[in-house]
């Protein structure tokens, strides 16, 4: 099985391609005010945006993205205009990452883990 994309909502979907691509996301596809989907720097996943009248309440989506130099890469995003949440934070599950929200207030983590990524020390082992 391979991850093909995850798809979030948004109120105003045009105002959200423009925050992605502000990111660095590539746009491949765009129903503009309805749909758009964009490619990653890296990997085969797909990240896309789909037109909603009403937002998920609570928690909602969290997305991760994953980025070589945590630091540089926020720094970039600020430069921008890009506001975080947080700075720069190392967590206690041994991750590096800093906190922002789209538009739509989901909420997206630029991060890095290294190899704890997929390998924590408490990673569990097939029995």
């Amino acid at each position: 099985m391979n991850l093909n994309q995850i798809t979030i909502p948004s109120k105003n979907v045009t105002e959200s391609v423009k925050f992605y691509k502000s990111l660095g996301l590539k746009l491949i596809v765009d129903v503009p005010s309805h749909y758009a989907r964009f490619e990653l720097p890296k990997g085969d996943a797909t990240f896309s945006i789909h037109y909603v009248e009403t937002l998920p309440q609570g928690e909602g989506v969290i997305v991760y993205f994953e980025v070589d130099d945590i630091e540089k890469t926020v720094n970039e995003l600020k430069a921008i205009g890009i506001e975080f949440e947080t700075e720069v934070t190392k967590q206690p599950w041994l991750w590096t990452e800093a906190r922002l929200k789209d538009p739509d207030g989901n909420q997206l983590i630029i991060y890095n883990a290294g190899e704890n990524r997929k390998s924590p020390p408490w990673r569990k082992e097939e029995i």
